[in-house]
């Protein structure tokens, strides 16, 4: 199974995620010897199967098509650091490296980029390969390497492909990895050469799950199921610009030829975005309007088609998130709540006198960790070999991603732009409605192979628009024949489809970007290579050891007419809807040494909309971690203050609840009256706000944060946005205040937990904060559940919340609250992407890992994220933390989610996670004496 099924992990639960992650290396021995003792499938096993995987790190090796010898080291967490003396030597030993640590996760990720997991794992996953066969990224990864990347770029790829493979000669599937030996009972797979189009499709997983608000769209659409206008807007609040700052504050846009110029505003009032009414004296389609800003993100009412609350609309988007909730994540939750913190504090406010510069993108933990540490260094940088970098990549990808060369650093947070929309299609047997014409889809034919079964051959179908994701539901066909749709679709029967538009669906230039990036000198360099970072678009940050710090927006980001500004599905009918291009390289928003001395992205806005004419997104992250992050800053440089390497460490453990800080002070003048609830709600007098692991105040108000969200919000949503599993007696449409029993209905939710909403992100915490001032709202009313009371205000509601907090808290930790603790809500398990979560009991036994209890918690600064609607265990996590000394490159910091091997019994699986979990960063040696200094052990590859 890939990604993103859930099953048990098979693991015994621990006091603490420190002694668990202990006990983890010391069942190995037993659970070998059971293997050997014939228990489950022991017969098959042995020691010498386990460790036959594990990698040559010492002595001397050949490999075939070296020009010179190169030297692996590695240091006592077995990151490999690699010597060459030319480019192509180089990326050749990367390629070798990496598949000796991951290549069984290398493996999987090209099946799933390519759509092919069904290969590997059976029938199961044929559903998730018909969906990824329509996105297509392997065509538009083949097409990026015929059409558009550089021959050296090609050149590079090629020789990672063939380090990757010269590993892969002779070897059986049993010698790659344990995952194979076990894939061996029920499959003959056989593992196959690696290509250049591999690494390109990885940089296509990856911009899935960052693509942007293709989820908002499809949520607003459903709200108006059961939502008006107003409640919409209410739950799509505008983002708070004069409160939480964007990330651009001193811009400079000199290069927009004279559109406007640094510190100046957009063109004419009235533009997309700058007078902030993005269509909202007209009508928006045919039967909806759109209100709020372009870029501001106040919600949309209606959808753009008119064809709001139809049961097509609904049975189509609906059906859509099922296939979405089940589609693997590549780097994070499917594109919900990913977040990210960067930041760069220039050397004037530094105690080295040079730029300091942290990250650590949030991602869904997994295991192996999504990143892979090393370093590249030729021996001598010169024409022929022309990098000297260090920092993080992913396995199957050559180059390095995150992470800095001799002459400057950068960093990456997700921008959020809108590079997807979603059209609503009317559709007939032969084509579809555009401009008054029926117009033919373009179709190809794609086969399946399945192990052990038969192959499945599936059409795809594309508009002018995108393929036709609602192709991919037996569901969405069913419903569509009964739907009721507007009487000018061509052929009532089939209702509407649902097509993609995608910037990452066209071939692109990241993959030249990314080596552009590692080996520029400067900044004029380092923007030259981001203008090539085309998807997915990132917010770059950058210093350099010549003092200067700067920000950049990169990206392919389409233009939109005014009558659309992507926040809803649009009618792809109508050519007003079309993208009419894209916002040119040189005209997206920068930064460069602004005079505060630092930048703080953490996937806030971009850009004051009253400052930039175009639009980028409706959907930002509403700024609660930049802030803060931005706080904590200023708070260490006022009166002159200093900021050291550990500063910027201390900064990004940062537990500390903003929406805590909001409502705490309301709930302490709550009478409970209840003495067990008193008792629990005395746990938040003289409460600091931040989230230990061990602290039970942070236990009990996420769990009254959590009961808040569910009877304000909730109980309210529509249920295709609740959890599975919850099934309630809800009020009818279009309305939010309580009801009489006979009018109600009974729904259950049918989203995936960890992507149902409420999820309690920054988002919600806007709109409570909004909500705190109107105590009366109908947002605030819930109605009596067996002795729970109800409630007709704010007030009401909270102490109802308290209740059930203090109840829920009672069956999970007991009755005590001496013993509570957040950790113990809040726990992170790590799983095997693939045989860890479904695989025999006995292989996750062997596999997983975990859990530990964490500290942290949503849209704070250590961002341990979980999701309010579905419970608190952790579902996204800092997938890695680092802080660069521009000063001493040999005094910056790194620690990864995991360990550098994806080898379950290796020293390395998961080496790095206790210090993780306890905030500790560890050495990053970059010069050629500190490496050496590091080394433990050291290969020699040879021609």
């Amino acid at each position: 199974m890939p990604p993103n099924t859930t099953a048990s992990t098979g693991q015994q639960p621990g006091k603490s995620g420190r002694r668990k992650g202990r006990k983890a290396r010391l069942i190995v021995l037993v659970l070998v010897l059971a293997l050997i003792g014939g228990v489950a499938y022991g017969s098959y096993w042995s020691i010498s199967t386990v460790r036959a995987s594990f990698p040559q790190t010492k002595g001397t090796l050949t490999l075939k098509g070296l020009s010179g010898p190169v030297e692996v080291k590695r240091d006592n967490y077995g990151i490999p650091q690699i010597y060459a003396s030319s480019d192509a030597d180089l990326f050749m030993a990367q390629g070798y490296v990496q598949a000796q640590d991951r290549f069984y996760e290398m493996d999987v990720r090209r099946h799933m980029a390519s759509g092919r997991l069904s290969e590997m794992f059976g029938k199961s996953q044929v559903d998730n390969d018909e969906f990824l066969r329509t996105l297509g990224w392997d065509r538009v990864a083949k097409q990026e390497y015929d059409t558009k990347l550089s021959a050296t770029t090609k050149k590079y790829l090629q020789a990672y492909a063939e380090g990757v493979n010269s590993y892969l000669q002779g070897k059986d599937g049993e010698d790659i990895s344990l995952e194979y030996a076990a894939l061996g009972f029920t499959n003959d797979y056989k593992p196959q050469a690696w290509t250049p189009v591999d690494s390109i499709s990885w940089l296509k997983a990856m911009a899935w799950d960052l693509r942007g608000n293709m989820q908002d769209e499809i949520d607003r659409a459903l709200l108006t199921s059961r939502l008006g206008p107003k409640q919409i807007a209410d739950l799509y609040p505008q983002y708070p610009y004069s409160r939480n700052k964007a990330i651009v504050q001193e811009g400079q846009y000199s290069e927009l030829a004279g559109a406007f110029q640094q510190g100046g505003t957009s063109g004419s009032s009235g533009t997309n975005g700058t007078s902030g009414t993005n269509g909202a004296s007209g009508t928006n389609g045919t039967g909806g309007t759109s209100t709020g800003t372009a870029s501001g993100g106040s919600g949309t009412s209606g959808t753009a088609s008119g064809a709001s609350g139809t049961a097509g609309l609904d049975s189509q988007l609906g059906g859509l998130t099922r296939v979405l909730d089940d589609l693997p994540p590549a780097v994070g939750v499917n594109g919900d709540g990913i977040g990210s913190n960067s930041w760069v504090v220039g050397g004037e406010h530094t105690i080295s006198g040079k730029p300091l510069l942290a990250n650590d993108p949030h991602l869904s933990p997994s295991l192996p960790s999504v990143w892979y540490q090393m370093g590249l260094h030729c021996r001598s940088v010169s024409s022929t070999c022309q990098y000297d970098v260090s920092g993080y990549t992913f396995a199957g990808m050559p180059g390095v991603i995150i992470g800095h060369n001799q002459d400057i650093a950068w960093g990456m947070t997700n921008s959020g732009v809108d590079v997807t929309d979603l059209y609503l299609e009317k559709i007939t047997g032969d084509g579809y409605l555009y401009d008054g014409k029926v117009k033919p889809f373009e179709t190809r034919e794609e086969t399946i192979k399945v192990a052990g079964g038969s192959p499945k051959k599936i059409v795809v179908r594309e508009t002018n628009n995108g393929p036709l994701l609602s192709d991919r539901d037996e569901e969405l066909v069913k419903v569509g024949r009964k739907a009721t749709v507007d009487t000018a679709a061509p052929d009532r029967g089939d209702g509407y489809g649902v097509a993609l538009r995608w910037t990452a669906l066209q071939p692109g230039r990241t993959m030249d970007a990314v080596f552009a990036m590692d080996k520029a000198k400067n900044w004029t360099d380092f923007r030259k290579a981001a203008s090539q970072f085309e998807v997915p678009s990132q917010n770059l940050i950058y210093a350099d050891n010549e003092n200067h710090i700067g920000y950049t927006l990169p990206g392919k980001i389409p233009l939109r007419e005014e009558s659309d500004n992507g926040s809803i599905p649009a009618p792809g009918w109508d050519p007003e809807y079309r993208w009419t291009g894209y916002i040119p390289q040189a005209a997206l928003p920068y930064e460069y040494d602004p005079e505060r001395g630092y930048i703080v992205t953490a996937n806030q806005a971009v850009i004051d909309p009253d400052k930039y004419p175009y639009t980028l997104t409706a959907d930002w992250g509403y700024g609660a971690r930049s802030q803060r992050i931005t706080d904590l800053i200023q708070s260490k440089i006022k009166d002159g203050g200093k900021i050291s390497t550990d500063d910027m460490r201390q900064m990004q453990l940062d537990n500390s609840s903003e929406v805590a800080r909001l409502l705490v002070p309301t709930l302490l003048k709550i009478d409970p009256e209840n003495k067990d609830v008193r008792e629990a709600q005395k746990l938040l007098e003289g409460w600091d706000y931040t989230q230990d692991a061990d602290s039970a105040a942070a236990a009990y108000f996420n769990a009254v944060w959590r009961n808040v969200l569910k009877l304000a919000f909730g109980n309210k949503l529509p249920k295709e946005l609740r959890p599975k599993g919850q099934c309630l007696w809800v009020e009818p449409v279009n309305t939010t205040g309580p009801a009489d029993e006979a009018e109600k209905v009974r729904e259950c939710g049918q989203r995936d937990p960890d992507k149902a909403q409420p999820d309690g992100g920054d988002r919600w915490f806007e709109v409570v904060r909004k909500l705190m001032d109107q105590p009366d709202s109908e947002w605030w009313s819930t109605p009596k559940v067996g002795t729970r009371p109800a409630a007709h205000n704010r007030d009401q509601l909270f102490k109802r919340a308290m209740i059930d907090a203090r109840w829920e808290l009672t069956a999970k930790l007991g009755k005590d609250i001496d013993s509570w603790s957040w950790g113990r809500l809040h726990r992170l398990f790590l799983k095997n992407q693939t045989l860890g979560t479904a695989g025999p009991e006995f292989i996750q036994y062997a596999l997983n890992r975990g859990p530990w209890e964490l500290g942290g918690g949503e849209a704070t600064v250590n961002a341990t994220g979980w999701n309010a609607a579905g419970g608190y265990g952790v579902v996204w996590v800092p997938s890695m933390r680092m802080v660069v000394n521009l000063g001493d490159l040999d005094k910056s910091k790194w620690i990864n989610l995991t360990g550098a091997s994806g080898h379950a019994y290796s020293a390395h699986y998961v080496d790095q996670t206790d210090k993780w979990a306890d905030g500790e960063l560890l050495p990053w040696a970059f010069s050629d004496q500190a490496v050496e200094k590091s080394t433990s052990d050291k290969l020699v590859l040879k021609p």
